[in-house]
């Protein structure tokens, strides 16, 4: 068992940045692969961010293309912490943000994780 807490969201002007935390207690975060996602009202779960475990390829990273650029996944294994950094934030990144640890399949799909945060709110004004 994995529990997942997740932190750091909040409201700020467009262009400005947040820094999310995934803090994880139960089990070595950093034997897991972990990713973002987000849901905006009436909008289905959607795929942000992605950092592999340590042992698959040293925590390689991947983002969904309207990200790229912008935010940074990463993680402090000290802490057993995933982090997302957020740039340059818009509107549209308007939601609230999930971590989850990957389990098996497509790790764009939110239905291929196991262990799940209990979401934290990003609000962007314009």
């Amino acid at each position: 068992q994995v529990q997942l807490v997740e932190s750091g969201g909040g409201l700020v002007q467009a262009g400005g940045s947040l820094r999310l935390s995934c803090a994880a207690s139960g089990r070595t975060f950093s034997n897991y692969a972990t990713g973002w996602f987000r849901q905006a009202p009436g909008k289905e779960r959607e795929f942000v961010a992605f950092v592999t475990a340590i042992s698959w390829s040293g925590g390689s990273t991947i983002y969904e293309d309207s990200v790229k650029g912008r935010f940074t996944i990463s993680r402090d294994n000290a802490k057993n912490t995933v982090y997302l950094q957020m740039n340059s934030l818009k509107p549209e990144d308007t939601a609230v943000y999930y971590c989850a640890v990957y389990r098996s399949g497509e790790f764009r799909r939110w239905q291929s994780y196991e262990y799940w945060g209990q979401g934290t709110q990003v609000t962007v004004s314009s």
